[in-house]
């Protein structure tokens, strides 16, 4: 059931008309987020299949809410290898990201804060220099550009703002037509520069974690 859950690659074909009602709690991507003492802000939701992503650092004991204590899922799986200090090597691998299982009960969409719909598309190939904009709870938007690819993760220019709180947050690429290509999940700051773990890598991890066999050619 769990496999099912987590398939993850699931572009949109249009923005997903979703209101909450006054009674039930609306999921999104850029909300913040709280598991145990941990606050940070959630990644991508795929309102599909109800699975939504941060950063695996940002994990409880299970249970995740809003702002304001209200249950809206439970943790499924995770990874996070995240290195102790302020510097890393860039032939590190880096693995940090967290599935959570929506509640049954919760309105689930895949707009950001600012109106764009958040797609995914695992198999999209960066490249240094693509322009890119992060958004967490606390900074809110802040755009610059991909500064280098690393082993599954990537850093990206300074003037991508970030404080505690935005872990986990998306990092995305801007299209035409209202929407953005989730390309990575906010990791931390090495150094001078800010860092993401691809969602390329990220697809691939959850697939060997939950037992879904990567696509073929």
């Amino acid at each position: 059931m769990l496999a099912m859950l987590l398939g993850i690659g699931v572009a949109a074909v249009g923005p997903t008309a979703v209101t909450a009602r006054a009674d039930r709690v609306l999921v999104f991507p850029g909300m913040e987020i709280r598991q145990d003492t941990h606050v940070c802000t959630l990644g991508y939701v795929d309102p599909v299949t109800r699975v939504a992503f941060s950063a695996g650092h940002c994990r409880g004991s299970g249970a995740v809410t809003d702002r304001g204590g209200r249950l809206i899922g439970h943790l499924a799986t995770f990874r996070d290898n995240t290195p102790n200090g302020s510097t890393v090597n860039t032939d590190q691998v880096i693995a940090d990201y967290e599935a959570i299982v929506l509640a049954d009960d919760v309105d689930v969409n895949d707009v950001l804060p600012g109106g764009l719909q958040l797609q995914a598309d695992p198999d999209h190939e960066m490249n240094p220099g693509e322009p890119v904009c992060h958004f967490g709870i606390v900074t809110g938007e802040t755009c610059g550009a991909i500064e280098r690819i690393n082993n599954g993760w990537f850093t990206m220019s300074r003037s991508i703002r970030s404080q505690q709180g935005d872990s986990g947050g998306p990092v995305y690429a801007v299209r035409d037509g209202g929407s953005a290509r989730i390309v990575g999940l906010f990791n931390s700051v090495w150094g001078e520069y800010p860092a993401a773990v691809s969602w390329s890598a990220i697809s691939q991890q959850v697939r060997e974690d939950v037992g879904v066999p990567a696509p073929q050619p």
